[in-house]
């Protein structure tokens, strides 16, 4: 018996003597190294790496530039279904222990025992916030020792609130997300408090495996691991089990671009994150500077949406192109292949332009998978605009078949349809012309594809939108609107044109003859303007045309120029109109208002020289009057009609632009308080093909864009300066008509006779 006493006795000694030795080590541990444990105060002075941002007029966030993508949140803003996925997905027992969690480790330890293998940790928030500040990620049982001393000595100085704040606003989620709130607009695009069940679930499923279990890169996996975390804030009683089924159910719309904002200004932040460098060229990415610009949300999501419509219809007006590309699909072996997905992330989408795989194809109907296991349908109308590629006789490279890459878009019914990325290309811009402030500004139809801005960066020909300028130019030399030129053919030999001879010829073919300068502008008759150029001095207007913010050596001194033969950018374009716009003053367009640091304080503020102050005036006020009243017939009765019959209005101006083959539209105009530029065109030059004038594949994009900016705007005209009078002039064929004039510029026969004394009237 005591044989048997012994047997179990020293082996019980033998193990408490080893646990005493344990603790006596580790007691030691403690004692030589606790002290030397790093200082927290990067924990109670936390300034982590703030992010460049940039924002609209109205304090709208449109861009953010800096390796970690990182937005502060206090805890008292995160909302309760946040902070409890966090707990239930990382550590459900926060609030009870003291920085490490006995009863997780021993969990853990049975869970990993029972499944054969290294299966769970146990780390708590308190341990990730000491891994995150102090440690590197390597597995070691030293790294776990310091980490959980530091666990200790952290919940020894903090609050579990400050804790939660830190681990919240620190934590990498992957897609360069820091913390919660970035990660929120990052994936889903809304702020923090607007996040569902479902959504914060997610999220918070993140922390453990940001890139396995990434939404964007892996869809199914994200949803299992969102479907965890929901159960077990089911279990832990912090959602009830109707939460619980709702959110299981919500469909969760997550972004895949991740450099996507609210608003659709890619363009306008990266010019304001030049501007910031060029100014504050330091720590710019990481000390929190706001760049607040001058575009405004409506008016930019309205030239937004307003330039891709117009686009995508110019696209289906000339006809599909067939299949984008093709994947292989021989070791596909069901609708639902997770290497689908895969097959798709070279293929971005382009906003509401989906790329999707054809899984079955037929001339009736075609099955398609789209990024995250959605199985499209096309069929009917949606099918119509690519038919002849669904047919036996198309091209083999771009017939739509199994393993086709196309594009799916749905229509204004909510109904799939076949479209394509465009090749053609399209800027437009607005600006304020009493103070230059630019309202609204898009560079091309997708920045993500494209980040040449030719709002600012593109050099093209103007063709007829120049006009307005050499008009302007002829009335400083004697013409007016009333002025009669003969439209008919001319011949110009080389030495009139710089290169070769030159039979230049109107749009349309037709020659009316004599007609008035307003006539022949509304109706931009070449010979007219070519006419008027002669007369006025090739040097002249070129000087002249300075006045207006063009640079005159991308004018040539020849008689092209009267066509729009030059150079000009959309951005010069809004410069000049606005001279007119704003009654003959030069503004400075501008894009930044502001920057300010990270304590809200102003580093710097735009200066702007407002319309009005005499140092700005370019043209006599009376030129630009009669200009904006010529511009305004071009709207009303012209070749942008359709302006004033669409937006029911009779105070806007401008002036349509078709080049040489038809290779550049544009329509520039204005009302009082705003004016826009539209142009399309490739980037190498080709034409945009027959009837594609600057009415019809330019105007589209001013007009939709006008309908929101001068909603519950009453018209407004320009004042009639001094020294104009109004006479009745013969326009050819039509008899007389009241025309203004300059004072000193009354053609003789025009001349009004004197009053006559009463004393010498005749005495019958």
């Amino acid at each position: 018996m005591q044989t048997l006493s012994r047997w179990i006795l020293y082996p019980i000694l033998f193990i408490f003597g080893l646990a005493i030795m344990a603790v006596a080590i580790v007691a030691v541990i403690l004692t030589l190294a606790y002290p030397n444990l790093p200082s927290l105060e990067i924990l109670t002075d936390y300034r982590p790496k703030i992010p460049l941002r940039v924002y609209t007029a109205d304090g709208h966030l449109i861009g953010e530039f800096g390796e970690e993508r990182r937005a502060m949140v206090r805890i008292q803003e995160v909302p309760e279904t946040m902070k409890r996925a966090i707990l239930a997905a990382e550590d459900e027992r926060f609030y009870q222990h003291r920085g490490v969690d006995a009863l997780g480790i021993a969990r853990a330890a049975v869970s990993n025992l029972l499944g054969g293998g290294k299966r769970q940790g146990a780390s708590t928030i308190t341990q990730q916030v000491a891994k995150n500040f102090f440690l590197t990620s390597e597995k070691t049982y030293t790294r776990k020792l310091y980490e959980a001393m530091l666990a200790f000595k952290i919940e020894s100085n903090l609050g579990k609130d400050q804790i939660l704040e830190l681990y919240i606003n620190q934590i990498y989620l992957g897609q360069r997300a820091y913390g919660f709130r970035s990660a929120a607009q990052i994936y889903f695009g809304k702020p923090l408090n607007e996040l569902t069940v479902a959504e914060a679930a997610m999220l918070a499923g993140l922390p453990k495996a940001p890139s396995a279990f990434n939404p964007v890169v892996n869809p199914k996996r994200a949803r299992l691991r969102q479907q965890y975390v929901l159960r077990r804030m089911h279990e832990l009683g912090f959602i009830d089990a109707k939460q619980h089924q709702a959110a299981l159910q919500q469909p969760l719309v997550v972004k895949r671009d991740a450099s996507a904002f609210g608003v659709h200004a890619e363009y306008v932040a990266e010019m304001a994150r030049q501007m910031a460098v060029e100014r504050f060229p330091e720590d710019i990415y990481t000390r929190g500077l706001k760049v607040y610009t001058t575009i405004l949300k409506a008016d930019q999501e309205a030239a937004y949406a307003s330039l891709r419509r117009n686009v995508l219809d110019y696209d289906r007006r000339h006809g599909y192109r067939g299949a984008e590309a093709y994947v292989e699909m021989d070791k596909i072996k069901s609708d639902q292949d997770e290497e689908l997905d895969e097959m798709l992330q070279d293929f971005s989408d382009s906003e509401d332009l989906h790329p999707a795989i054809v899984l079955r194809a037929d001339t009736k109907q075609i099955r398609a998978y789209r990024r995250g296991g959605e199985i499209v349908t096309l069929s009917g109308d949606g099918l119509k605009f690519a038919a002849r590629m669904l047919d036996d006789k198309a091209p083999p490279n771009k017939r739509l078949l199994r393993g086709a890459v196309i594009r799916v878009q749905k229509d204004d019914k909510g109904n799939w349809r076949i479209t394509q990325m465009p090749e053609v290309e399209s800027a437009f811009l607005s600006v304020a012309p009493d103070s230059g402030a630019i309202r609204a500004l898009v560079g091309g139809f997708d920045y993500n594809r494209n980040k040449f801005n030719h709002a600012t960066q593109a050099w093209r020909q103007p063709g007829s939108s120049f006009k307005p300028f050499i008009y302007s130019g002829a009335l400083e030399k004697g013409f007016m609107p009333a002025s009669i030129v003969n439209d008919s053919p001319i011949s110009l030999p080389s030495s009139a044109t710089g290169s070769q001879a030159w039979e230049p010829k109107n749009y349309d073919g037709k020659y009316e003859g004599p007609m008035r300068l307003r006539t022949a502008l509304a109706k931009s008759k070449n010979m007219v303007s070519i006419r008027i150029l002669q007369s006025s001095g090739v040097h002249f207007i070129q000087d002249y045309v300075s006045r207006f913010g063009f640079d005159a050596e991308k004018h040539p001194p020849y008689l092209t120029m009267a066509l729009g033969a030059g150079s000009v950018t959309p951005w010069q374009m809004v410069t000049a109109y606005s001279v007119f716009a704003n009654g003959g003053y030069r503004i400075q367009p501008f894009i930044v208002s502001e920057i300010r640091n990270e304590k809200n304080q102003v580093l710097a503020q735009a200066q702007p020289v407002t319309a009005g102050e005499e140092t700005l005036r370019v043209i006599d006020p009376r030129n630009a009057y009669l200009m904006d009243s010529m511009l305004r017939d071009v709207t009303i009765y012209g070749t942008a009609a359709r302006a004033s019959a669409t937006l029911k209005r009779r105070d806007l101006a401008g002036k349509t632009g078709t080049t040489n083959e038809h290779v550049d539209a544009w329509f520039c105009g204005y009302q009082r308080t705003v004016v826009g530029c539209s142009w399309i065109g490739f980037d190498q030059p080709r034409s945009l093909g027959k009837g594609e004038t600057g009415g019809s594949a330019a105007l589209p994009v001013w007009i939709n864009y006008m309908a929101t900016a001068l909603k519950d705007q009453p018209e407004a005209f320009l004042p009639e300066p001094e020294g104009l009078v109004a006479l009745d002039a013969v326009a050819p064929g039509k008899g007389p008509a009241k025309e203004l004039f300059y004072k000193e510029n009354v053609p003789q026969e025009l001349e009004p006779e004197p009053p006559q004394d009463e004393t010498s009237k005749p005495v019958d």
